[in-house]
């Protein structure tokens, strides 16, 4: 389908591509990964003819249809419905659908067999190119991208960049190109919007070259991984995870080859030292200087997950609780985003805020910063509270003059000139390249200088919207290290699965104009929420069953409608609610232990015998008490899916 044979390119002496050569099949599923700068996005636009390469081919069947979705669109802008917009991918259905619409108005003042026939023809291919359907296929897609259907008819314009950019996405969607190219899609999606995407990508008929720092994205959506590095596209049969542990297999295999090299190296150069001066040596010098020269150096190793330290300090300790609202409304006009919900944020949480694009995420924030007010309710706590706020409007206040270094210099913190070099060194900032300007920096860069502005602020409380967007794989790496790092308390944005499984404790998320919260991790609440909905679905198929069950049936049936059925339905139910109970305790429980070890480190505690004994005392009784719950919950948990294997038949 696509072929590229033994490409160069350069950008001025820079070489971003040497003899580089891939082939792309159909349903090849292709994501394309490397550094920030590493070429990526210079890869698609070669393969769109944006650019031309210096050196080599790219060659593809004739008929063959790109689809490109790339940064670029954002600026384009039209009064033109979202729902025309998505419409235009069926340009020749559209074309045939005016031929048809002026011909019929045509026939008002002049009806001739001619007209009538032209018409039936036309017809008769916008039929056999579905087009009747177009419009409920554009909504549909929509629809999977998150908009509301009263949306459908507001122009595109009225829409924020990340909201345009969806609209695009489904344009191309609609065109089903024969190659679908997507630059770092999940920037503008929230994460039921990835999943729709992940399921659509799964059965695409054509080929997909997809760049995303996304990993869970990439692992879900892709059968092949290209890597972008040194000006080479090496290949990997599987998704992200495959690629990462097969690279370390072919990294350990070069590790070793180099070390080997760079040994055979040196005894070279140590013999050629030796016996340079002896004529009886002159050939066998020679000779090995001749080796020397023709030989292939092997590259060393790159590490791209370095490890970093980072020395958090903070100026004062703020009290136990970070933030709390009660009873709080918030609306904007006839829209409801909070209906007497209540939130509280204690200290040491590491909370993620997820769902849906819309649903008050962004309000929240500025709920608790106080950037905005509530209409109705109370706040309170944020005693010692020093908070730094994150969010993409932040890179607009760096000073685009001042270098790196600089930058990090007027963010008020007391670290000294080294202190700085090491942070930005945490922040892949080496060498002279914290000399460089913040104008010339590409977004990820000036992402990552920001967040080590938020960072080294001495917040002892973080907000975060969005921090990963617009940073590579390797940087999120480097700041999921530094917040697991960080001792304070944080509240995150993010749509990145990988990325909040890492990083927090306790997960958020708005239903139903309510603030809900459970506390665990991302995986474990992945867990939950799928046994929920499928209890939610069971219960609801038993239901409708029993409505559905005919006078006749349940005469015939007496025995199973009467006892069977409805003695499983009162166990099942009774299970389920002692199941959930004690999961309740148990979750309590856990909470109480873990703030009772916390409060054997204060000096107050340990260094008073009579209350370190008390608080033993109720260390030794919540853990006794929490076993005790735990063996319960087990014990329903076991009850409850037995008796989902025995519904009676």
């Amino acid at each position: 389908m696509l072929a590229i044979s033994n490409v160069s390119f350069h950008f001025g002496s820079r070489i971003m591509y040497q003899n580089a050569s891939l082939t792309v099949y159909p349903k090849n599923r292709i994501g394309i990964v490397g550094h920030n700068g590493a070429g990526k996005t210079t890869l698609l636009k070669l393969i769109n003819g944006d650019l031309t390469p210096d050196e080599g081919s790219i060659t593809m069947p004739k008929g063959c249809t790109i689809g490109f979705l790339n940064q670029d669109l954002l600026s384009y802008q039209t009064d033109e419905s979202i729902l025309n917009v998505a419409m235009e991918a069926f340009g020749p259905v559209l074309k045939i659908q005016e031929q048809i619409d002026t011909i019929l108005h045509e026939m008002e003042t002049n009806y001739k067999e001619e007209l009538v026939e032209k018409l039936a023809t036309l017809q008769e291919r916008f039929d056999a190119m579905e087009g009747y359907s177009i419009k409920s296929k554009a909504e549909a897609i929509l629809a999977g991208l998150g908009f509301k259907n009263h949306e459908l008819e507001r122009p595109l314009q009225s829409f924020s960049g990340g909201w345009r950019m969806r609209v695009m996405l489904g344009k191309l969607l609609l065109m089903k190109p024969d190659v679908l190219m997507l630059d770092e899609p999940t920037n503008h999606l929230d994460l039921p919007s990835i999943q729709w995407i992940e399921n659509y990508l799964s059965s695409y008929e054509g080929a997909v070259l997809i760049v995303s720092h996304d990993r869970e994205f990439l692992d879900r959506a892709i059968n092949q991984t290209v890597e972008v590095s040194h000006g080479r596209l090496t290949s990997y049969s599987g998704n992200y995870s495959f690629y990462l542990e097969d690279r370390k297999l072919r990294a350990e295999l070069q590790k070793n080859a180099y070390e080997n090299q760079q040994q055979k190296i040196k005894e070279t150069e140590r013999f050629i030292e030796r016996f340079r001066s002896k004529a009886t040596k002159a050939k066998q010098v020679q000779s090995r200087i001749k080796m020397l020269d023709k030989m292939e150096m092997i590259e060393d190793v790159r590490n791209d997950n370095p490890e970093i330290n980072m020395d958090f300090k903070f100026s004062q300790q703020p009290g136990k609780v970070i933030s709390e609202l009660n009873d709080f409304d918030k609306a904007y006009d006839e829209k409801i985003i909070f209906k007497n919900a209540n939130l509280q944020l204690m200290r040491g949480d590491k909370v993620a805020l997820i769902g849906a694009n819309g649903k008050g995420k962004s309000t929240l924030l500025r709920l608790i910063s106080g950037k905005e007010n509530f209409d109705i309710g109370d706040r309170s706590g944020g005693h010692n509270v020093i908070t730094a706020f994150y969010a993409q409007h932040q890179l607009e206040d760096l000073n685009v003059e001042n270098e790196i270094l600089d930058e990090l210099k007027q963010a008020g913190s007391d670290k000294t000139e080294q202190e700085l070099r090491g942070i930005l060194g945490c922040f892949l900032f080496g060498g002279d390249e914290i000399f460089k300007k913040i104008k010339v920096l590409s977004g990820g860069e000036k992402s990552r200088v920001a967040l080590a502005k938020t960072l080294i602020s001495e917040a002892n409380f973080l907000m975060l919207d969005e921090p990963t967007n617009h940073l590579d794989i390797p940087s999120v790496n480097i700041l999921i290290q530094a917040l697991q790092q960080y001792l304070g308390t944080y509240l995150i944005v993010s749509h990145d699965r990988h990325f909040i499984s890492h990083v927090a404790n306790k997960i958020w998320y708005i239903e139903d104009a309510q603030l809900k919260e459970y506390p665990g991790t991302y995986q474990e609440w992945v867990e939950w929420k799928s046994r929920q909905e499928a209890e939610k679905e069971l219960l609801e198929k038993l239901e409708e069953e029993d409505k559905q069950t005919s006078s006749s049936t349940k005469k015939e049936k007496k025995k199973y409608t009467n006892y069977d059925l409805k003695e499983w339905q009162k166990k099942f139910k009774k299970a389920k609610n002692e199941m959930e109970k004690f999961e309740e305790l148990v979750m309590e429980l856990e909470e109480k232990k873990e703030e009772i070890e916390g409060s054997l480190a204060n000096p107050d505690i340990f260094g008073n015998p009579d209350k370190l004994a008390e608080t033993n005392r109720l260390y030794e009784q919540v853990k006794s008490d929490l076993e005790t719950a735990t063996e319960e919950w087990e014990n329903w948990t076991m009850e409850f899916e037995e008796l989902e294997e025995q519904k009676p038949n």
